[in-house]
């Protein structure tokens, strides 16, 4: 993995921190109305998409593509809950599901061509395999209520935010390692 990639570590823990801000405000209002849940989730899908396609288009990130299909993922995601807010309904359910389904397999995929470079970063897979889980249970039980869904997102984006910034300080710690070898 290039050291572009480390110094970039930043933007890793803005997306933890930014996801756990978002679960803990779904626990603060877990009976607010559904459309705010939407506008939320729609805020943070847009943020994660960008997020992703900022990292993919900077020069010397590897694996650009699967970076800009995350991207893109999160911006379609996002859109659809800003510009259906009151029709989304039980969709919503559906399209957190598929989104998160989705972003779950594209971490896993990078986990796995990122296991082919030296660092090995297997958190981008757990993250992956969060997003996969957390997809097939709202799947499953699509009519669990909104305030059960509130708090299912709102755990999700917790655990991923916690598992984002233990990624951020990884590369953090990697970057000065290379910077300190003269990489």
């Amino acid at each position: 993995m290039p050291s572009t990639y480390f110094s970039r570590w930043w933007i890793w823990a803005i997306r933890g921190v930014l996801a756990i801000l978002f679960g803990l405000l779904t626990f603060a209002v877990p009976t607010a109305t559904f459309t705010i849940l939407v506008i939320l989730f729609g805020i943070w899908a847009v943020v994660d998409g960008i997020t992703h396609l900022s990292i993919a288009f900077h020069a010397g990130v590897e694996h650009k593509g699967l970076h800009v299909t995350e991207g893109i993922i999160g911006l379609a995601a996002g859109l659809v809950a800003f510009f259906f807010p009151l029709t989304t309904g039980v969709a919503l359910l559906y399209i957190v599901a598929a989104w998160a389904v989705l972003s779950g397999i594209t971490r896993i995929l990078l986990a796995f061509h990122l296991n082919d470079s030296a660092t090995r970063e297997w958190m981008v897979g757990l993250s992956g395999l969060l997003a996969l889980l957390f997809g097939i249970v709202i799947f499953l039980y699509p009519i669990a209520g909104i305030v059960a869904v509130a708090l299912w997102i709102g755990i999700y984006a917790i655990v991923a935010g916690v598992v984002f910034l233990g990624l951020a300080l990884r590369m953090r710690a990697g970057h000065k390692r290379m910077l300190l070898s003269g990489i």
